[in-house]
């Protein structure tokens, strides 16, 4: 895996897409370490899983700026779900250079609404606790396995045993007495 401006390392990106009570719906591995890209993968991923237990499309896919992909994000709004991606990091002061105008700033705009902010800052209380979850908490900060398959496999139990582990919490938090 290509990592920008470091020698490339033997790993994987990790991806997961959540639900609002971070219920983990997809999760896939990839090689290439920018998630530029892997917007229109992952809302295909998380639709098949859905659609697999008869649920419908998501409302609203919300991702950080690593994934803006004007032609994926377009795709995914001509299916009829609204997509929220900064097109600018948090870390920058202003637009990316080249990255004005047209749909850059269409989304700028919705993101600069109070309903817009409000929905995109959910992001951050939905997929991040689950990465800090798994890294932080549970102590996952590498794969056991060896090869991509092997690799996914164990990224998908990973996953599995986090809504295992959410699931039982709920159910012990609702039970009276």
């Amino acid at each position: 895996m290509r990592t920008h401006g470091f020698k490339p390392l033997q790993g994987y990106n990790a991806q997961l897409a959540v639900n609002e009570r971070q219920i983990v719906i997809a999760a896939e591995l990839t090689t290439d370490s920018p998630d530029f890209g892997h917007l229109e993968p992952m809302v295909r991923a998380a639709r098949q899983e859905l659609r697999g237990v008869d649920l419908g499309d998501p409302d609203v896919v919300r991702a950080d700026a690593g994934y803006w992909h004007q032609r994926q994000i377009e795709t995914i709004t001509r299916d009829g779900i609204e997509v929220l991606v900064s097109p600018d990091s948090g870390l920058r002061h202003g637009a990316r250079p080249g990255w004005t105008g047209g749909f850059y700033d269409v989304m700028r705009r919705v993101l600069a609404t109070p309903d817009g902010r409000a929905l995109y800052r959910r992001r951050q209380a939905t997929i991040e606790p689950v990465f800090g979850q798994l890294k932080v908490n549970r102590q996952i900060s590498r794969f056991q396995r060896r090869g991509r398959a092997a690799c996914r496999s164990e990224w998908r139990l990973i996953a599995a045993t986090h809504n295992l582990l959410k699931l039982h919490r709920h159910q012990i938090a609702t039970v009276p007495g």
